[in-house]
């Protein structure tokens, strides 16, 4: 069920390296940052989005299926403005 969790970290990890690689900015610096906030918005929004929303929908339903991947999604979009903040701060240098 978390297979996408697992992947979009994997992903995560790899996009923060090669993004620090062509800003030539500290590789495992980026990485680490990247995967940290990956994963603490994903536990975030598992425990505050995901538990409500799922006592809302019966049991092995297509619907919680969908609310599974809700922090995924949230994590994703945490890490596109990390990446942002972190590109923005090596050009104002």
């Amino acid at each position: 069920m978390y297979f996408l969790a697992k992947l979009f970290g994997i992903l995560t990890l790899v996009w923060f390296y090669m993004t620090a690689k062509n800003q030539n900015a500290p590789l495992i610096n980026w990485s680490i940052i990247g995967l940290v906030g990956y994963w603490l918005t994903w536990w975030l929004a598992k425990f505050f989005v995901l538990e409500p929303l799922s006592k809302l929908v019966a049991k092995h339903s297509v619907m919680e299926m969908v609310l599974t991947q809700v922090p995924v999604v949230c994590a994703v979009l945490a890490c596109v403005l990390i990446r942002k903040k972190l590109i923005a701060s090596i050009s104002a240098n």
